[in-house]
């Protein structure tokens, strides 16, 4: 496992955890479990199982192209050579990656990119929309060593844009239904659901799934102020 650039080992029969306290102790965070993520052996495969009760975690393959939300009690198996592992407590965002010597499924690449769209299928994005994205994910696709990043306020996100906050919770509400219309979970808001759950859900949808990626921020400051009425 890596975590901003430091490696940790897990050998069989040895369970981890990661989470404030553990074998790896993501940081004092007190919105983050005690113990959050649970890597451990079962059945001749190694698993990554949530022990929290609260947070879920965004699991990818490393390129993208297969994503799953791993819920309160939920497990996958760790079936790929590289896996990405990201989770937001509070405002802060944070991933690691696990690294493993074999892989037991194969995989397709299948998504495109174009300088006004993204198309992960089979959802495409307008420009205003990707910019929205962006800036929610600054502050993660920018870290010289990721691990961990912030995620801004819808103020500070529209201000970036130079958006009203109306047009900025307008075009939110459009990418995060267009997105749970194709089974993305996490995003619908709801009655005492915190809208900062659903930003930071929607950032660590979109750079899992190379929706967004560090070449895409020149973006942020084209046709500033622009609305494409999505």
């Amino acid at each position: 496992m890596e975590f901003c650039g430091e490696w940790y080992t897990v050998e069989e029969p040895n369970d981890f955890y990661v989470g404030r306290e553990g074998d790896l102790a993501i940081d004092d965070n007190p919105y983050l479990h005690r113990q959050f993520l649970r890597i451990y052996p079962d059945h001749d495969m190694w698993w990554l199982g949530n022990v929290g009760n609260l947070l879920s975690a965004t699991v990818s393959d490393d390129s993208g192209s297969i994503q799953a939300w791993l819920a309160s009690g939920a497990r996958l198996p760790i079936v790929f050579p590289v896996m990405h592992v990201m989770f937001s407590a509070g405002s802060t965002t944070y991933d690691f990656t696990v690294h493993a010597s074999d892989e037991f499924y194969s995989r397709t690449p299948f998504a495109g990119t174009t300088v006004t769209s993204t198309t992960i299928m089979p959802v495409t994005l307008t420009l205003t929309q990707k910019q929205l994205i962006l800036s929610l994910a600054e502050n993660v696709l920018t870290q010289s060593v990721p691990g961990r990043g912030d995620v801004p306020s819808s103020a500070d996100a529209a201000s970036r844009l130079g958006w009203s906050m109306t047009t900025f919770n307008r075009k939110l509400d459009n990418v995060c239904d267009k997105l749970d219309k194709i089974g993305v979970d996490g995003l619908r808001g709801g009655k005492g659901k915190l809208a900062n759950n659903r930003r930071a859900r929607l950032v660590e949808y979109a750079v899992a799934t190379h929706l967004v990626s560090p070449e895409d921020l020149p973006l942020l400051d084209a046709a500033k102020g622009a609305d494409d009425g999505e």
